[in-house]
């Protein structure tokens, strides 16, 4: 239906409402979301926003009829919903530019100083625990001493060698790049040349002697950004990004720290006092306790934490009112899930088992699935010798064509040396050297090695027969035909409305 008129005079200039589906309204900013997101995909290039949108209509329709179902209720299909707008928050809840900055720093940092690429190292490493006595801590330096010794004495790879595989807790060699080993451990590691080996020093983990085998070059900050980024993070364990735009978000909520309430809670551990105001709402000492039973921590930090997840949460619950993009990605997700979840269900589960209703539409779709050249439809029996060969044709030309692989399989194949290889199927022109040579008189065909001589059995045919010879194409638009009829259906029994007017301003205001 195209409507216009006072009933609509009431939508917002801004973002009018484009359609209503189900009395549901869809908003311009909601179709150009879909509709400049699809055109990439559009098959035939272009397409008008009038065309797209009965696409749309429809497209929503069967949202509707998924809503309707009850399949929006699922606690599967909850979770998944929220999994997905967890993953794209995570943008919105970090300052991007201050993270990227951090990581350029530390990016041109590591170049510029000897932890530059990666090095392979192999070492001889003995573990200490952190309760370690002193006479087992004595033991293992003294024992790294008497081996670096005999390094020093014997500089070949054979010797280092054959003390990692005999003293070390670690045998294998491997990479290391910047943040991701221990302090300790990089500092010596990156200092060392290729083919050197370090004196005995401490890491938390316990006591090593290191040898650089090979070093690499600094990759370039786009190939490495995402992974000094990550382990700086895991480094220093806080994420500047999102402590940074906790900082701007303070400021855009009015965030407004309370310091009698803060100072009474730092010095007793407890509190019935404000706290902080944000966004006009006081936050207490109540609120804190409720959040600090699930945050073991010292009270300073549990404080900074309960800041921080408040102005975080406050802002989760505006995303989508301040960004409309991430609601329509979420709504997206959300949407085509439903789609297929309601198509499996109308279409997809009723094609499977229905051979009957596959035939049936054949049958009456025959004349669409005639070939523009002929095939062969018929058999191809490869054999040990001349004779066999005619016997499997005469004896195949008694039964129906459903049975030749097993007749073959049973008659001439049941012994330790089969007889004959068969190909039985529907061949196009250039499909098959033999039934190129022999029936659509090709090029000769070079005979098998082990069954060298072929004959045929079957016809030239214009169409298939059955729909299973092309039952690709056949489910396909069986599919299309369901569908098509699940649309008129719906259309039938909703009311899909479009304003005209406003479909015209699409990508245009």
């Amino acid at each position: 239906m195209i409507f216009s008129g006072v009933s609509w005079l009431a939508f917002s200039q801004q973002d009018p409402v484009l359609m209503r589906v189900n009395g549901k309204d869809v908003l311009r900013s909601e179709f150009e979301y879909y509709y400049n997101k699809d055109a990439a995909s559009f098959a035939s290039g272009y397409v008008a926003p009038e065309k797209y949108a009965e696409r749309f209509a429809d497209f929503k329709l069967k949202v509707s009829a998924a809503e309707t179902a009850g399949l929006d209720t699922a606690l599967s299909f909850r979770e998944k919903v929220e999994n997905y707008r967890n993953r794209l928050i995570k943008s919105y809840l970090t300052d991007t530019a201050v993270i990227e900055n951090e990581a350029r720093r530390l990016y041109d940092k590591m170049k510029a100083g000897h932890h530059a690429g990666r090095v392979r190292v192999s070492h001889i490493f003995k573990y200490l625990p952190q309760n370690v006595s002193g006479h087992a801590l004595r033991k293992a330096i003294a024992g790294m001493d008497s081996i670096y010794e005999y390094l020093r004495r014997n500089q070949t790879p054979e010797a280092f060698d054959a003390c990692v595989k005999r003293f070390s807790d670690e045998k294998q060699p491997f990479w290391v790049s910047w943040l991701q080993m221990p302090v300790e451990f990089e500092n010596v590691a990156f200092e060392l040349s290729a083919g050197e080996v370090s004196q005995p020093f401490f890491t938390p983990q316990g006591i090593h002697i290191v040898k650089v085998i090979e070093r690499m070059e600094m990759p370039s900050f786009d190939d490495v950004k995402n992974g000094v980024e990550v382990c700086r993070a895991y480094r220093h364990g806080t994420d500047w990004g999102v402590e940074a735009q906790v900082e701007k978000l303070k400021k855009e909520y009015g965030y407004a720290p309370d310091k009698t309430g803060m100072d009474e809670l730092i010095r007793t551990g407890q509190t019935k006092r404000t706290l902080f105001t944000l966004a006009g709402k006081n936050y207490t000492g109540n609120d804190f306790v409720r959040f600090a039973a699930a945050y073991p921590a010292g009270i300073r930090r549990q404080l900074d934490a309960f800041v921080m997840k408040t102005v975080l949460d406050y802002e989760n619950v505006c995303l989508e009112r301040k960004y409309p993009e991430l609601r329509y990605q979420v709504e997206e997700y959300r949407n085509r899930l439903l789609l297929d979840k309601i198509t499996g269900q109308e279409i997809q589960k009723r094609i499977g088992p229905d051979e009957a209703g596959l035939q049936t539409y054949f049958e009456k779709h025959r004349s669409d699935y005639q070939w523009r050249k002929q095939r062969y439809k018929g058999i191809i029996l490869h054999g040990v010798s001349k004779r066999i060969v005619k016997q499997a044709r005469k004896f195949l030309k008694s039964l129906p064509e459903e049975e030749w692989k097993d007749a073959i399989r049973l008659t001439f194949n049941a012994g330790a040396q089969p007889q004959i290889q068969a190909e039985q199927g529907t061949f196009a022109s250039g499909d098959n050297v033999y039934v190129d040579d022999l029936v659509f008189k090709g090029k000769d065909a070079a005979p098998m090695v082990s069954f060298p001589f072929t004959a045929v059995l079957g016809k030239k045919v214009k169409a298939p027969d059955d729909y299973r010879e092309v039952k690709d194409r056949v489910v396909t638009d069986y599919r299309n035909c369901l569908e098509k009829q699940w649309i008129t259906h719906l259309r039938t029994s909703a009311k899909v409305e479009i304003n005209q007017e406003v479909l015209k301003t699409v990508n245009n205001h």
